[in-house]
């Protein structure tokens, strides 16, 4: 019988004939293979030392149970293809313990031909994954985490959430049994030191240090698992982190007033043991709440949202399942619900609360041919509407989506104060170690110069460092996306705090965006039809503007034999051997038109086989708070720039209206591009805000891209920041909430770093004992809370 050996990766037993032969290793597959290259290219042959002889599932084994992620039904529920064609999925890892393992997972998942991007949340191990599907297939993909030790499953929010209870649950109860335990064995420490300047009996003494020791065990044990599982997984992967400082001044605690217990001699201190645990667990689940509401706050929008809407079969109404609605379907909405689709209004009318995207309490009045949203809830409305976009494309999902990609990209700032936090904990456990040694050669007072090395410990926290940024960084996110501020990273945070010039786009962006017609000048050649139906043909502002007008004369449309717009320019068809073409004075120009007309009006040309058939002067509305936006940037420090494609009378006429001294007219996208290029070679930091298809190239040329909500999809999808309610005032609003959140976070910082400062030299010089180590260590991070917290009162005060 041929001899039986272990696979090098999984370690299950096959026979050596079957086996893989590579070197001194062996695989029962390729997939294992596979995975022990990928590990020892990147020098993590350690994996195998944590994993401890863990049997784990080799790749092709798992196959079977991973098959079903390739299949049609789950694409379509959780799958959604992003802008750029590639795939996108959202996963809960099983198995993260700490920043380590989601370090392991990323780097194995990049390491996969076709995975474009792979992202995990640390704080709910919620992994973003974008891959191309036609190189690699989801199930491999689920495969590799597994190979590794890992566990994948689709995200589903109910499950988090109930997760999250559970959670809550056994904090409570742990917090339950540290704080019973303290309150009595407080009672029992007031007799002990009443005891210690009266006089008490030994006998008497180990008998209260036998009933401490009975309630300090459960707290420490039970209770304080919390810090033990954490510093158990932190020195699995070889990381010092707070947990093990906790759980190493808790224990070192215990043992040693365990010793006095039994030697009947000396001074015990099972009462710091539970006054340690108890204070840091209460600090640690505080820190909890605050993570979970803030993140609360961001995903306010898509609580508790029904799995069915109501659609219109034929004759009837059947109850259909979200996910299943397809564009086209018609819906029906009643008074108090809920939209989960985007669509048109093809009957009815009403108000609508869009405060949940918008921020803005005032309803909306919907009519027919009106665009409702989803996520927005329907005050007094029954209307019917088409849908225009499924639920994975739809507003709400791709809010819902951005959002959570902000939370998971964390600011430079964030990035360099976890680095410190890694090596703190490390520092700390030294300076304990020689603290006590030196103590102990100076004094030769073992108790006294333990105490001082517990406390050392003890006081020094690096969970207040490690806080910091994170928590500031969610209350601001939470705080824009209820005033209608999209941001889609968090590290836009901090890159708009330090913005040197904005950039506006005019139409749409200064103004509202919907010109009217104030003057218009006909002549001989003139058609409303042909007019009509080359301005219906567009999307642009101006364009709509004139053909509002031209609906009011009952015109007929036309079909063109070719038709094309012109970025920054008009529009150009023909018909029936005609050139017709429409737009600005420059594109007038180009087509050999020759004109003399002149207004500070903008301007729309209409001319037919090179003659002027029609001037239209459109006046557009500076949007409120225009003017207010300019001259408070500019008090901060931020200069503002005008880019736009319109002539250089009506870029003036608005410039002036707003108070900005520096703009630039008839500019095509590839000069806002190249204008903003300069910038950048002079050092500064640009914000560009835009609303259309020839705001793109800016809006990614910039630090920072705004687009307004609503402009164009591209847009959109190109900005970095989306105001959501489409005013001046929110785009003040994402400065505001990006340079408060930004000073937190320093202040933050600045309040770990003093704490630190202060308080370990003074625990090394003997002046803190370790029952008030805790107290300040909890305190030093409810101070960072408590600050970050502060955010709204800033806000509020302005």
């Amino acid at each position: 019988m041929s001899e039986k050996v272990k696979c090098t990766h999984c370690h299950l037993e096959f026979s050596k004939d079957v086996m893989i032969v590579d070197g001194e290793h062996y695989f029962c597959c390729n997939g294992c293979q596979g995975v022990f290259h990928l590990l020892s290219d990147e020098g993590l042959e350690s994996f195998y030392e944590k994993a401890g002889g863990v049997t784990l599932t080799p790749p092709t084994q798992q196959y079977e149970d991973s098959a079903n992620f390739n299949s049609l039904a789950f694409y379509d529920k959780f799958v959604r293809t992003n802008s750029d064609g590639f795939c996108e999925v959202s996963l809960i890892i099983e198995g993260i313990h700490c920043s380590a393992c989601v370090w392991l997972n990323e780097k194995a998942l990049h390491k996969m031909d076709g995975v474009i991007e792979a992202n995990i949340n640390y704080t709910n191990n919620k992994a973003t994954i974008v891959w191309a599907d036609d190189v690699v297939k989801l199930s491999e993909i689920i495969d590799m985490i597994r190979a590794i030790g890992y566990n994948a499953f689709p995200y589903d929010a109910s499950l988090q959430e109930a997760h999250a209870n559970k959670e809550r649950k056994e904090y409570y109860l742990k917090m339950a049994v540290a704080i019973f335990s303290s309150m009595n064995i407080m009672w029992i420490a007031i007799a002990q030191y009443a005891g210690y300047f009266s006089g008490i009996a030994q006998d008497m003494k180990t008998i209260m240090n036998i009933a401490e020791w009975t309630l300090a065990t459960p707290t420490l044990f039970y209770s304080g698992w919390v810090f033990f599982r954490g510093a158990y997984y932190g020195i699995k992967t070889k990381v010092i982190n707070m947990d093990l400082l906790v759980a190493t001044g808790a224990t070192l605690t215990y043992i040693y007033s365990l010793y006095i217990t039994f030697r009947q001699s000396g001074e015990a201190y099972f009462d710091s043991v539970t006054m340690i645990i108890t204070f840091v667990l209460i600090g640690k689940f505080l820190e909890v709440l605050s993570k979970k509401n803030a993140a609360d706050a961001l995903d306010g929008i898509s609580q508790n949202l029904p799995t069915e809407v109501n659609v219109i079969k034929g004759e009837n109404i059947e109850a259909v399942p979200l996910d299943d609605v397809k564009v086209g379907d018609s819906v029906v909405v009643s008074s108090g619900e809920k939209v989960l689709l985007d669509g048109v209004v093809t009957k009815g009318c009403g108000y609508f609360d869009e405060s949940s995207l918008s921020g803005e309490n005032e309803p909306i009045y919907k009519d027919v041919s009106d665009n409702v949203i989803s996520g927005t809830i329907s005050i007094d409305a029954d209307i019917h509407f088409k849908v225009s976009k499924d639920f994975k494309n739809s507003t709400l999902a791709n809010i819902i989506s951005l959002l959570e990609s902000a939370i998971n990209k964390k600011p430079k700032i964030q990035q360099m104060a976890n680095r410190l936090s890694e090596y703190f904990s490390a520092t700390i456990l030294l300076t304990a170690l020689f603290s006590f040694i030196g103590w102990y050669i100076y004094s030769s007072n073992f108790e006294h110069s333990f105490m001082i090395g517990i406390s050392v410990i003890v006081i020094a926290c690096p969970c207040a460092l490690a806080l910091a940024t994170p928590v500031a960084t969610l209350v601001g996110l939470g705080l824009g996306s209820k005033k209608g501020v999209l941001f889609k990273e968090a590290a836009q945070l901090e890159n708009m705090a330090k913005t040197d010039i904005l950039i506006l786009d005019k139409t749409g962006t200064i103004t509202l965006g919907k010109p009217e017609v104030t003057e218009c000048v006909l002549y001989d050649n003139f058609d409303k039809d042909i007019v009509y139906s080359l301005v219906k043909g567009s999307s642009h502002p101006i364009a709509s503007g004139v053909r509002e007008y031209l609906q009011k004369t009952d015109p007929k449309e036309i079909i063109f034999d070719s038709f094309k717009q012109l970025p920054a320019l008009g529009i150009k068809a023909f018909y029936n051997g005609y050139q017709i073409v429409g737009g600005n004075a420059k594109l007038m120009q180009q087509s050999g038109v020759d004109i003399s007309y002149k207004s500070d009006n903008t301007l729309f040309f209409v001319a037919i086989n090179n003659k002027i058939a029609a001037v239209y002067e459109l006046q557009d509305k500076i949007k409120d708070g225009a003017k207010e936006l300019v001259q408070n940037l500019l008090k901060k420090g931020i200069k503002t720039v005008m880019l736009t494609g319109d002539h250089y009378d009506a870029a003036l006429k608005v410039a002036n209206q707003v108070g900005i001294d520096e703009f630039l007219s008839e500019q095509k996208p590839q000069d806002k591009s190249a204008y903003i290029l300069n910038l950048h070679e002079q050092g500064k930091k640009v914000v560009m805000v835009g609303d259309g298809v020839n705001d793109i190239l800016a809006l990614a040329e910039a630090d920072i891209g705004i687009a307004m909500g609503s402009g164009s999809d591209i847009a959109v999808d190109v900005g970095d920041i989306v105001l959501l309610n489409n005013t001046l005032k929110s785009l003040e609003d994402a400065f505001k909430i990006s340079k408060t959140t930004y000073g937190l976070i320093k202040q933050n910082l600045l309040i770990s770093l003093l704490y630190n400062g202060i308080t370990i030299p003074l625990a090394i010089m003997g002046y803190v004992i370790p029952l008030i180590a805790a107290i300040s260590m909890s305190i030093s991070s409810l101070l960072v809370v408590g600050n970050s917290m502060r955010i709204r009162i800033k806000w509020d005060k302005g």
